[in-house]
């Protein structure tokens, strides 16, 4: 019986640490869509601040932003400017270390889609 529990125990215990999300400092590729559905790929660079703050710079299609983003859990925010309109995208840190995210952008309608990729 007592193996049993402890058994358990061990199992529950990799179960919690498994569950942990993390976000790695580094270089990603970006696929995203736009507002209007049409296709976008590039790079983004994460720079860690602390266990959950950090730096995002993308470079999209000769396009530069910089943002500030925050880990919570598993999920991934970052506010960034891009040209004159604030925009917020929030991701979903994945097993693998990818992200899924949804964007929008202040003065337009709709939202679009961004995955990041740790790159290789």
């Amino acid at each position: 019986m007592k193996r049993m529990l402890l058994t358990a125990a061990l199992f529950l215990g990799a179960a919690a640490a498994g569950n942990a999300q993390t976000v790695n400092a580094g270089k990603y590729t970006v696929e995203g869509t736009n507002l209007d559905g049409s296709s976008y790929s590039g790079t983004a660079e994460i720079t860690l601040a602390s266990e959950t703050t950090c730096v995002i710079e993308w470079d999209t299609a000769g396009v530069k932003s910089t943002g500030v983003c925050m880990l919570n859990g598993d999920a991934f925010a970052a506010a960034y400017v891009l040209g004159d309109a604030l925009g917020l995208i929030v991701y979903k840190v994945n097993g693998d270390g990818s992200l899924d995210g949804t964007w929008t952008i202040t003065g337009k309608d709709g939202s679009g889609t961004e995955t990041l990729t740790e790159a290789k």
